[in-house]
């Protein structure tokens, strides 16, 4: 079903947001799966290991400034053609992003810094950690991480889905607002 609704789309900052966090947390998944195979070798898993805990860090600066950015410039609204229930999973799913983004990025840093492993980047640049070894305190963030990062996945297949949802079958211009370059 096809409309001629052509909603506001999102900022360029936002929608630049949107796609370098996209890009960084999807890239976080396959290395997270590849770094814990026990056939891999060493000096391949350190630098997956390195990889993923220093740009948990990055994405989760990058998700504060989105979730601040985004309290003060609020997201356009929806086309009137997205029914209310659409609208209600929209926002619970995007809050529900938010959250678990920074649930990972938060156990993580928890997980790695209480857990005395290294943050290469950081310290290579003097950032001290927040955070002083502690075993139990390592363990919990570790178990938080672990657990987490399944909710977190399946929703992102969700916001995928729906985004294609949107762009493929109901060309409503729903993912046009975040991809204004595709418009027609």
């Amino acid at each position: 079903m096809a409309t001629t609704d052509h909603p506001r789309p999102y900022r360029p900052f936002a929608i630049a947001l949107h796609w370098i966090v996209a890009l960084l947390v999807i890239s976080t998944i396959p290395v997270g799966v590849m770094m814990l195979q026990e056939d891999l070798p060493r000096s391949t898993q350190d630098a997956l290991f390195i990889y993923h805990k220093n740009l948990g860090v990055i994405i989760f600066l990058l998700v504060v400034i989105r979730i601040a950015y985004r309290v003060f410039n609020p997201p356009p609204p929806l086309p009137a053609s997205v029914p209310t229930f659409q609208r209600t999973i929209a926002t619970g799913t995007h809050i529900a992003m938010y959250v678990l983004l920074l649930v990972m990025t938060i156990s993580g840093y928890v997980y790695v810094t209480a857990g005395d492993y290294p943050l290469e980047l950081f310290d290579a640049i003097g950032i001290p950690h927040l955070v002083a070894p502690n075993e139990d305190l390592a363990d919990t963030a570790q178990a938080i991480h672990v657990t987490a990062r399944f909710p977190l996945v399946l929703l992102i297949v969700v916001h995928i889905g729906a985004a294609l949802y949107h762009a493929l079958l109901r060309r409503d211009g729903v993912f046009t607002r975040m991809a204004p370059m595709l418009r027609r």
